[in-house]
């Protein structure tokens, strides 16, 4: 069971990345007061856990209604995650978020509604992406008891309030890391998130051969 969840905490840690998204929270609320960010970061962490609740407690069941192999989803769940690895990796998925972050930015300061940036980009999809998404899906699937898959549930609450408490201590993370620490953590957790993709990709397969 702690294999589980050392690899259920690792897995979402490196695909949501909270401490990476510390740098983009303070590009997104630049200008904002204290009060405004601190109101952000909460409304943009409960956001995205109610997401990511849906996900968690309804995963199985959407599998289900598509017809889709918990087998099948580990394949594709671990090649989606392979390649934000990849991205990492070559300091790609950074600048994919950094610019989805500046054009919602843009957008949103247009409209005169600068809070809904909570919603979008950080909550989804910067918290609650596609890849996140699929990793608490995957996840879910390869809980092997009730007991572990509610554990799962406060591991997905642990990993939201890292997000909140990056989001709240993003300024001093910031000057601490510097960027070229930010580069060599995200390369270093790319490469787990990889070694850990492959082993998803390993599993469904091999649950092929044996089903």
């Amino acid at each position: 069971m702690m294999d589980y969840y050392i690899n259920a905490f690792a897995t979402l840690f490196v695909t949501i990345d909270p401490v990476g998204l510390a740098p983009m929270f303070l590009a997104i609320t630049a200008g904002m007061s204290q009060a405004d960010r601190r109101r952000v970061a909460i409304r943009a962490t409960l956001t995205a856990a109610a997401i990511l609740l849906v996900f968690y407690a309804s995963g199985q069941t959407v599998l289900n209604v598509l017809g889709i192999s918990v087998s099948a989803f580990r394949v594709a769940g671990g090649i989606l995650l392979f390649l934000i690895a990849i991205e990492m990796i070559f300091g790609k998925r950074q600048q994919r978020k950094s610019e989805t972050a500046e054009k919602a930015m843009e957008a949103e300061t247009h409209q005169g509604s600068i809070h809904e940036l909570a919603i979008f980009p950080l909550a989804i999809p910067l918290i609650a992406g596609p890849a996140a998404i699929s990793a608490i899906i995957l996840l879910s699937s390869q809980a092997p008891d009730t007991l572990t898959y509610a554990g799962l549930g406060g591991v997905i609450a642990i990993i939201l309030l890292s997000c909140l408490g990056a989001f709240l201590l993003a300024d001093k993370i910031e000057r601490l890391l510097g960027d070229t620490a930010q580069l060599v953590i995200t390369r270093l957790l790319g490469v787990l998130l990889a070694a850990l993709s492959v082993q998803f990709v390993a599993d469904g397969i091999l649950a092929f051969i044996q089903g």
